[in-house]
């Protein structure tokens, strides 16, 4: 196993329409496990891209409804062959939830 480490910062998303999500960064994450492997050290559900350090953000507060098939990261893939490096931003959430409030992206104030 490598010893690239990085420190990665997770949107922990409970709900997309009540915009309500809580940011935590996880120290050392070594690049080199799956992304099923980083999952299950957090919990069993979906990973997406949110942003990378010196590149664009999103104009969406949660997480951006495009991109999935770039950005939504496959299980067997290494999280350095998924585009994760240091200070890079990932959304967990319920894949479900998602499809749902994709599909209707109303907000609840």
């Amino acid at each position: 196993m490598s010893s690239e480490t990085a420190t990665i910062t997770v949107r922990l998303v409970r709900s997309f329409e009540h915009r309500n999500f809580r940011p935590v960064v996880y120290h050392g994450v070594h690049l080199d496990q799956t992304v099923k492997q980083f999952v299950a050290f957090i919990r069993n559900d979906t990973m997406k891209i949110i942003h990378q350090a010196h590149r664009s953000k999103t104009n969406e507060l949660v997480v951006s409804l495009e991109d999935d098939d770039k950005l939504i990261l496959s299980d067997d893939s290494t999280l350095k062959a998924a585009g994760v490096a240091n200070e890079t931003e990932l959304a967990f959430f319920c894949e479900e939830d998602y499809r749902n409030y994709k599909a209707n992206p109303a907000l609840a104030w």
